[in-house]
């Protein structure tokens, strides 16, 4: 079973689930030195959570869904539940888009709790397929370079990969500044029994000029119709030097927006002034924080969808 090669933290429970009417999101920024759930009443404090990083990656479609169930056994305005979990993150497009689709499930009659359990079983089985195709595209000796933390159908490639015979080793920048790559991405390696170095976020050119680096994969926050796609920040950087290494580029993708249209979300920068919440710079200093990259289709060797590899 896929849960059965997932680390921990990408197994349902693992994520968010709900007892006693509230919703336990497990606090992803407190991993991996403590395991603690934050504790959400309704879901105005989910989308708190969400937007406070509490979770992300894909943390917040479960943590969306799981409210929605939620907030469906308590007759609440489910127009009101949507539009606000929505905005919690705004370039995480699968989120909102599954919440409408929930929404019009229950507007035309259709049992909330069927609608959810569907799309966790949807998700669960694209993630299946997608890795399927990501073991593929590696090969034996590949020195991988990811992102942030690729979750599911990135962890699961390589797991599969591995399974199959291949020698692979991967290599996690940190990623600045809430450092998913040192504390989720390698941890979660590491519970799976893949080969794994820890780098900052700068050793990308040099691991790739020494040929140490021979691949790049990475998740995408959203897959725009022109076959460009958006991620975490540090990921246009990683993809130019891939380029110039004739290195190729893999990234995986739920599904292809119907246009080019999206919101770069901005975050405060006085998250680049400290780690962890010790400072690393002067209170009076001014920061940027683009929490997301553009990254050109002509940078991309393929996307890698639930339904193929789009080239």
């Amino acid at each position: 079973m896929m849960k059965d090669l997932l680390p921990f933290i990408l197994t349902h429970e693992g994520i968010s689930y709900i007892k006693d009417d509230a919703l336990y999101i497990l606090d992803r920024r407190k991993l991996p030195f403590e395991r603690k759930y934050i504790v959400c009443k309704d879901y105005k404090e989910a989308a708190k959570a969400i937007s406070d990083m509490v979770t992300q990656g894909g943390g917040p479609l479960e943590v969306a869904l799981n409210t929605f169930l939620l907030e469906s056994r308590r007759n609440s305005n489910l127009d009101d539940v949507v539009k606000t979990l929505s905005s919690s993150r705004k370039t995480n497009t699968t989120m909102k888009e599954s919440l409408y689709h929930l929404l019009d499930c229950v507007r035309k009659g259709e049992d909330a709790e069927k609608a959810v359990s569907s799309l966790f079983s949807y998700y669960d089985e694209c993630y299946d397929r997608m890795s399927s195709f990501g073991a593929s595209l590696i090969k034996d000796g590949d020195g991988i370079l990811t992102r942030c933390f690729a979750e599911h159908s990135f962890l699961l490639s390589v797991k599969k990969a591995v399974l199959s015979g291949k020698d692979v080793k991967v290599y996690v920048p940190e990623t600045r500044p809430y450092l998913q790559g040192a504390r989720l991405t390698i941890s979660s390696l590491t519970e799976m029994g893949i080969g794994a170095y820890l780098i900052t976020d700068a050793m990308m050119a040099n691991l790739m000029n020494e040929k140490k680096i021979t691949l790049y994969m990475t998740a995408s926050d959203r897959y725009l119709k022109n076959g460009s796609i958006i991620n975490k920040t540090g990921t246009l950087a990683d993809a130019i030097c891939a380029s110039y290494f004739n290195i190729p580029y893999y990234a995986f993708a739920l599904k292809r927006s119907s246009n080019d249209d999206y919101e770069m979300e901005y975050r405060r920068g006085e998250e680049v002034k400290q780690i962890a919440g010790v400072r690393i710079a002067p209170e009076s200093c001014e920061a940027l924080y683009p929490a997301f990259d553009f990254v050109d289709r002509t940078l991309i060797s393929a996307v890698i969808t639930p339904e193929g590899i789009n080239e």
